[in-house]
């Protein structure tokens, strides 16, 4: 499994952002303007993390505009911290909301799943905290499979990959055998998404969710793809 390169992140986060110009105002959310030099000094956020993709990378939750996600920067690991530096690339207005958002981070090959993580997040946000080990290790996924972690007590973060510029978004979660299903909003058949292949994180809350053992999630609508039921990983 090839890791993604800085290079390929930063060129993810700047197409995905350039599709969102002329619609990043979200329906009754107040829009600002393009952030200035004074606004990019790191503000001080929550910070939350999940394991995904097998253990090969991790979902960084922060707090901020929900149409502004900061892309990771190549991250450096020194023993058991991993600092991770948050890049905003946004060039178009920015909803002024607070709300969770998720970036992808992928891993140097050298970190173990099964151990904690620290991790310190600087750039656009800034913030520290400790992802658990995993109690084993994971099972393989392939190239591009969807994959989900715990990064709350009731939130999960969904990885998937297809256009950088086309999001999903949950609509619904449902409870089923095992777990729930996570149906996705339709997109506009008039929607234009941009050619790529990237990794696109989304949050679903999973209140009131039970399952004996791991909690199972089948992906439905939005043009997400899953051969079958996508295990949480990490503890809740």
């Amino acid at each position: 499994m090839p890791r993604r390169s800085l290079a390929a992140l930063l060129s993810i986060g700047i197409l995905s952002v350039s599709a969102l110009v002329g619609c990043a105002t979200a329906p009754g959310a107040p829009s600002a303007p393009e952030p200035t030099a004074d606004d990019t000094t790191a503000t001080p956020s929550e910070v939350r993390a999940g394991w995904l993709d097998a253990g090969r990378g991790i979902a960084v939750v922060t707090w901020g505009s929900s149409t502004c996600v900061p892309v990771a920067a190549e991250p450096v690991l020194a023993g058991t911290t991993l600092t991770v530096d948050l890049v905003e690339v946004a060039d178009g207005a920015c909803t002024r909301d607070m709300a969770p958002r998720a970036t992808y981070v992928a891993l140097p090959a050298d970190v173990e799943p099964t151990g904690d993580l620290d991790i310190d997040v600087t750039g656009a946000v800034s913030g520290r905290t400790v992802l658990s080990g995993l109690t084993e290790a994971p099972v393989a996924v392939d190239e591009f499979a969807p994959s989900a972690g715990w990064v709350g007590d009731e939130q999960v973060a969904l990885l998937t990959w297809g256009s950088s510029g086309c999001r999903p978004q949950v609509e619904a979660v449902t409870s089923a055998a095992g777990g729930a299903v996570v149906t996705f909003v339709e997109p506009p058949a008039d929607q234009i998404c941009t050619a790529d292949m990237a990794p696109r994180v989304t949050l679903a809350d999973l209140s009131g969710i039970a399952a004996d053992g791991p909690v199972e999630l089948t992906l439905s609508g939005g043009n997400v793809a899953s051969d079958g039921p996508v295990t949480v990983l990490g503890r809740r």
